[in-house]
């Protein structure tokens, strides 16, 4: 039964993958919400002894090798954006859904901010604001992550 439930978590989350990587018209692709971390802050909020920090690290060594950005930075940037999620769950379950919207909004600021900093320092990249568009993506669409997936959580019964 524990293999059935992380066999459908992982499949949620290859579900994300192949959003991530789906290619989408040039003047659309800076507005792309951030599918993987939506899935697993959503599976470390709802489960989070099933999904855990080292989940987080391999899935974004995985977004890394898939993307062909710097080994590690999504590694990084994934892990500690979860654990903040995953040390904070009892608080952010309580919170209205479109209360968790806004947290979430912060956590996708983190995350970007975090992937900015490390890319400048490792490729020499400058800021741009149309970094942070994704960050509101992710925010409206964190509602409907949230739903759809409490949906199939709730249906195959994943405890």
């Amino acid at each position: 039964m524990i293999n059935r439930h992380m066999l459908l978590i992982a499949l949620s989350i290859f579900f994300a993958l192949v959003m991530a990587l789906m290619p989408l018209p040039f003047s659309l692709e800076p507005f792309r919400p951030d599918w993987v971390l939506l899935v697993l802050m959503y599976w470390s909020l709802a489960l989070p002894h099933r999904l855990n920090i080292g989940t987080a690290w391999v899935v974004g060594l995985v977004i890394d090798l898939a993307t062909g950005s710097s080994l590690g930075v999504n590694s990084l940037t994934y892990s500690v954006c979860i654990f903040v999620t995953a040390s904070n769950f009892q608080k952010i379950r309580n919170f209205s859904l479109w209360q968790q919207s806004l947290l979430i909004g912060l956590f996708l600021t983190l995350y970007h901010l975090m992937q900015f900093w490390l890319n400048h320092f490792l490729l020499g990249v400058y800021f741009s604001p149309h970094y942070l568009w994704p960050v509101l993506t992710g925010m409206l669409s964190w509602i409907w992550v949230f739903l759809l997936l409490r949906k199939y959580r709730r249906h195959f019964r994943i405890r």
